[in-house]
């Protein structure tokens, strides 16, 4: 694995049993993923980057090849091993959201920090700091019924940020949300991304989302047709004038 890499991937493949035949989600894929990169699995319904996503978050296997994700390769895992390496090193934001009904905006956020048994004191500073984060800290009591859908984004967003994972994982972050949300939720994780360099990679056909990305790579029935990195994201100048507004 290159020393700069986080996530290497070779030669991967992924097939679904459907009746007596197979069916290809994902075929020969290659890809190396670096520390810090903002990046996309981008394509239609159906043209496997939800897989890959699930793949690189140990959530599924492959069929054959390779994906070596913080050194450590996802076939060869054990289900607590897997189970580890999820909640210590990987955050997940699901375009329903996934938020507890019955727990405050705090307990949702602290959820994760419970998994990993983190003494209350700190887990009550690194709750409120990532709520800080996502300018939701006035909002700390309130059951998820009681907000927006933006806001219960921002909530996915502070959950999944709140142990400090190396790497985040957007799916289809923005499918529920108006434009307005979305390009607020977007900023929110492009500042993140600047300030903590952690990973994040989304799977999205999202306009609004590609707009952000450094990185996007294509997929099409299954394969990588394309890898393109972005000097300069499409949104990136409206966000640095407004970083700058809000400086002075």
């Amino acid at each position: 694995m290159d020393d700069s890499a986080i996530i290497e991937i070779r030669g991967l493949c992924k097939r679904f049993p459907i009746g007596n035949k197979q069916f290809t989600a994902l075929s020969e894929v290659n890809l190396t993923i670096e520390k810090g990169e903002f990046c996309g699995l981008i394509g239609p319904s159906g043209s496997g980057k939800t897989t890959l996503l699930n793949i690189i978050g140990s959530l599924d296997v492959p069929t054959e090849g390779s994906a070596i994700v913080l050194g450590q390769s996802i076939l060869q895992l054990t289900h607590f091993q897997a189970s580890q390496l999820r909640n210590k090193s990987l955050g997940f934001i699901f375009q329903t959201y996934n938020l507890l009904p019955v727990y405050t905006v705090y307990e949702n956020v602290e959820f994760p920090l419970l998994l990993l048994k983190t003494p209350a004191a700190k887990r009550r500073k690194m709750v409120l700091a990532a709520l800080e984060a996502v300018d939701l800290a006035d909002k700390a009591k309130s059951k998820p019924a009681q907000l927006s859908g933006g806001e219960s984004q921002r909530v996915a967003i502070a959950r999944a940020m709140v142990k400090d994972p190396a790497i985040v994982l957007a799916d289809e972050p923005t499918a529920n949300l108006d434009a307005k949300n979305s390009h607020r939720i977007l900023q929110t994780m492009v500042k993140l991304n600047r300030d903590l360099n952690t990973t994040f990679i989304f799977a999205s056909h999202d306009e609004k989302v590609i707009g952000y990305l450094r990185r996007q790579i294509s997929l099409d029935d299954g394969k990588v047709v394309s890898d393109l990195k972005i000097d300069t994201p499409l949104h990136s100048a409206a966000l640095a004038a407004k970083d700058t507004r809000m400086s002075k």
